[in-house]
């Protein structure tokens, strides 16, 4: 039985429909804005044997039928998802995950199908929401709704659910999802907007949250199944924590003040994890034993930082970490920046390429290219493990993202820096935030690379220990262990304007408003602090590109002249490229963008594509080649494809007895334009050049000192040739008419 609820509010008409798609999910919703239409399903199935955390998985099933496109893999079929489709799939996993039952191991899968795509509304928001939809509905244990909704901001405004024509013009792309509660999941993009902007978009985005919940109430009330209460608890007895502690005494809290970092700490604890299996792993499952001094870990950690006491590094709750950086390490790299926060680092590379190097992406997004990437790598060694390297996995693609978005704003735009960008970001050590400290090292890179960024930008993560009660703490600069045992991961970038980029984590169900608050408070204290170190290393960008990074130089042709540069099935641009070895783009406005490491290389390939495209003026000045030899003149070629007549009267100040006494095929001739007739023919004077005449621009006869032209040409009308009447020849036409004599020029 189809059931179809309707919720309008400020952005249209939001509609859910259940019960006729997809029946053997444990919770399905059709969810349909306009002409989009997207399948959400979630489904449960029992734990697998052995796991020790909950494993739910989202994915974003991308069709491109859904745009009316057929995908452009050599095999015409959807492959691995794209970089979007990741992202979305990670949105939607951060907003879920913390509202399970922390006991709860049953496998729990959330698939998007997009089937309808109208490319002209964002459809992110429309997952997410539907997801939490689907997984209310159904007999899944979750702690839902929750809502999602995305706040842009243009001409100083905030707009509710923008269209992609809008997120072009808007300073802010905000994603927020909430729950009644407070916020839980958030990330954005933005051009160096100040804080309390920020805030007020966090604000309305959940009063519209608000409303989906409400609407979502609606539908489980309607048609909601009842929650199972059968499912394989994991929690460990509750008898574990009285035992623990007597084991572990104060030994939690003494590894944290005397460890000297990471690998001592985590030696340190190792050794209190074995005395407890020695004294209670006979009574007790090991997975139980984990758990419970996970549990003894965090509450010996966060008493401590509640309480106003020190960090387990020794830092206060605003202290930033030491800081290190330098630029220039890689000689041959075009730009390159190391950055070092505590014992997180991150080795930042740039490279310069040609506009024809940007990305192409085949998604479900009106985005076809991309000319800034900037890929992050988490090795095994950066945290001193061993494991298979393979290819980049959602985390990986998902700080590389991050950190993208965060340094995209400060940017030159293509028309006034006509590169391709790609940042590699290795994490070399990791101890907490890499992704923030990949902003910083990426940004290090371009100026070290020269590229005109408007400002340096840096990034910090924010961390809460909640102590329940609406007692909290918020923490800045959170190192591996905080991350793992806090509540949230609050990272934020920018500029000494505003925020750049926004990602928010937590494990709580929600978090305040007075949280986010002091969060982003104390994200811009950390950051300015970051971007002082960061001028003392490199205070601006260099003056000059690397010698190794291509010279790219822009022109414009007429777009009626695109087909000429290209030449027949490209034959012209490729005889270019040989001949200089520089890279030629082609833009559909006429826009041409040359590149190569040598710039006389591209002076040169400049200078071919303007003689292809060049238009011939009377007193432009060339020098050419001799083409052909006639006993009247001689015809040189000026311009790839464009032959001009110096008359026999014109190659010199004395009379010439024979053209070919006087020049040679190949020779190359110095000559001026004195002439362009009605049919574009080009009449070309070695002799003016050599008197220094002035040419009249009306294109007749050399003014201002110099002899008068001498009269005589050649045109060809058909009919017979004969001598006129001033000496030169003619051809009879059909018409009855011989040519004349024209004023130093021929035409046909």
């Amino acid at each position: 039985m189809l059931n179809s609820f309707e919720h309008v509010y400020e952005s249209g008409t939001l509609v859910m429909e259940s019960g006729q798609l997809a029946l053997q999910a444990n919770g399905s919703i059709l969810v349909k804005q306009g002409d989009c239409a997207l399948l959400v399903t979630a489904t449960m199935s029992k734990p697998r044997s052995g796991i020790d955390f909950f494993p739910l998985t989202i994915d974003v099933e991308e069709r491109l039928y859904s745009r009316g496109k057929i995908p452009g893999s050599f095999f015409r079929r959807e492959g691995r998802p794209s970089t979007h489709g990741i992202l979305m799939a990670r949105l939607t996993d951060r907003q879920l995950r913390p509202l399970f039952p922390n006991d709860f191991r049953n496998e729990v899968q959330v698939v998007a199908t997009p089937l309808s795509l109208d490319m002209e509304m964002p459809f992110e928001t429309m997952v997410m929401t539907a997801a939490s939809a689907a997984l209310s509905i159904s007999d899944i244990p979750f702690t839902g709704p929750i809502a999602a909704t995305r706040i842009g901001y243009i001409d100083g405004k905030l707009v509710v659910n923008p269209s992609y024509a809008q997120i072009d013009e808007s300073d802010l792309d905000l994603v927020v999802s909430s729950s009644r509660e407070g916020v839980t999941m958030m990330e954005a993009g933005a051009n160096e907007l100040p804080e309390e902007v920020v805030f007020d978009a966090i604000e309305l985005a959940h009063e519209v949250n608000l409303g989906l919940i409400d609407f979502q109430d609606g539908m489980v009330e309607a048609i909601g199944k009842p929650k199972s209460q059968e499912y394989e608890s994991f929690a460990y007895p509750s008898e574990l924590d009285d035992e623990l502690a007597g084991i572990l005494g104060s030994g939690v809290t003494d590894a944290f003040a005397s460890s000297t970092g990471k690998a001592d700490l985590d030696e340190r604890l190792d050794v209190l994890r074995a005395k407890v299996a020695d004294d209670l792993g006979e009574e007790y499952e090991a997975n139980h034993l984990r758990d419970a001094f996970e549990v003894q870990l965090e509450h010996a950690f966060k008493q401590n930082v509640l309480s106003g006491g020190k960090r387990p590094d020794g830092r206060d709750r605003r202290e930033i970490r030491p800081l290190s950086s330098a630029v220039g390490l890689l000689p041959r790299a075009h730009g390159s920046g190391l950055f070092n926060r505590g014992e997180t680092q991150i080795l930042g590379v740039a490279t310069l390429g040609s506009v024809g190097d940007a990305q192409r992406l085949d998604t479900l997004t009106p985005e076809e290219t991309k000319r800034f990437m900037l890929h992050y790598n988490f090795p095994p060694y950066s945290v001193g493990e061993v494991r298979r390297i393979g290819s980049p996995g959602r985390r990986e693609i998902g700080h590389g993202a991050l950190a993208e978005r965060a340094i995209a704003p400060v940017l030159p735009s293509q028309e006034d820096f006509p590169y391709t960008l790609r940042i590699v970001c290795e994490a070399l050590g990791s101890n907490g935030s890499t992704s923030m400290a990949s902003v910083c090292a990426g940004t290090l890179a371009l100026m070290d690379a020269g590229v005109p960024i408007k400002s340096p930008v840096a990034g910090i993560s924010v961390g809460l220990i909640d102590g329940g009660d609406g007692e909290y703490v918020t923490i800045t600069d959170i190192q591996g262990m905080e991350d793992h045992i806090g509540d949230m991961d609050f990272k934020v970038a920018g500029t000494r304007e505003g925020i750049t980029a926004i990602q928010l984590d937590i494990k709580v169900n929600s978090i305040s408003f007075d949280v986010v608050r002091d969060a982003l408070e104390q994200a811009k204290e950390a950051r300015l602090f970051i971007l002082d170190h960061m001028r003392d290393t490199i205070s601006d960008t260099r003056e000059d590109l690397s010698l190794f990074a291509p010279r790219m130089l822009q022109i414009k042709v007429a777009v009626d002249k695109i087909g000429t540069v290209i030449g027949p099935g490209g034959k012209t641009i490729r005889g270019i490229t040989e001949a200089t070895g520089a890279t030629i783009d082609i833009q559909d406005d006429g826009t041409v963008v040359i590149g190569s490491p040598d710039g006389a290389a591209a002076q040169k390939a400049v200078q071919m594509v303007d003689d292809l495209t060049r238009e011939v003026k009377v007193g432009d000045i060339f020098t050419g080649t001799v083409a052909r030899i006639m006993d009247f003149g001689a015809f040189v070629n000026i311009l790839p494809g464009k032959d001009g007549l110096v008359h026999i009267s014109e190659l010199s100040e004395e009379r010439v007895p024979s053209v070919g006494e006087t020049v040679e095929i190949g020779q190359e001739l110095t000559v001026a334009v004195i002439q362009i007739d009605d049919l574009g023919r080009v009449n070309l004077s070695r002799r003016a050049l050599l008197t220094d005449e002035e040419i009249d621009p009306a294109g007749r006869e050399p003014v201002g000192g110099g002899r008068p032209q001498r009269t005589g040409g050649y045109r060809r009308d058909g009919g017979g040739r004969g001598r006129n009447d001033r000496g030169g020849r003619d051809r009879g036409g059909r018409d009855g008419g011989g040519r004349d004599r024209e004023r130093g020029g021929y035409r046909r």
